[in-house]
């Protein structure tokens, strides 16, 4: 038995009673005698990054639990009847909190002298003249802009983070740009696809909001 996460969109004119119903019926579906609902996060009504059924707010729950794989099917029929969920998305949790926020590793602030922070200030400033990286933590390379903490779990809401590694355009910033790993490149294009599939990020950014 796995842990899967599940991301709701209803219709933002339900209320939170009317949400509730729903969830306890699909998670029931899905969870079986086996299963387990582990966490359910009410994000509320929110701001969708692009039109879905001609609405512009939805109203957001993230949810996850365990249950036997041969019990989605069932759930996902059941889930495409509800005229009141707008989408949805079930994944399988690889450690990502409920919430939109990335998992990071505390890592100590390095000891150097003002005079070499100021000399490689100096080299990014003459090395970036044509192209300028976003601030991010994670990955290896000089151009680095922000010295914090690397990101240990890259989580698909997390908006802040990934549009980090996006182009005014909101297209993915190249490996060869941002200086991550190849790793950590495969899961930030999953992470966006989602995201965007989900209207937390738009596919482009020319959308009208």
């Amino acid at each position: 038995m796995r842990l899967y996460e599940i991301v709701y969109i209803f219709d933002p004119t339900l209320d939170e009673e009317g949400v509730n119903r729903r969830l306890e019926k699909y998670l029931a579906l899905a969870t079986g005698s086996d299963g387990e609902v582990k966490a359910i996060d009410h994000w509320g009504t929110r701001q969708l990054a692009y039109a879905i059924r001609h609405q512009r707010t939805g109203y957001y729950v993230v949810a996850q639990f365990t249950a036997p794989s041969a019990n989605l099917p069932e759930m996902e029929r059941v889930l495409k009847l509800d005229d009141d969920l707008m989408r949805y998305l079930i994944v399988l949790n690889e450690g990502e909190p409920t919430s939109g926020h990335s998992l990071v590793t505390q890592r100590p602030v390095s000891e150097r002298r003002p005079d070499d922070e100021d000399e490689e200030e100096e080299e990014l400033e003459e090395e970036d003249e044509d192209e300028s990286p976003p601030e991010f933590s994670g990955g290896r390379g000089r151009r680095r802009r922000h010295e914090g903490p690397a990101i240990e779990l890259l989580n698909y809401k997390d908006v802040s983070t990934l549009s980090r590694f996006l182009t005014e355009q909101g297209k993915i910033l190249p490996k060869r740009t941002t200086k991550v790993t190849a790793r950590f490149q495969r899961q930030l294009g999953t992470a966006v696809k989602r995201a965007r599939y989900l209207s937390l990020i738009p596919y482009v950014r020319h959308h009208e909001v």
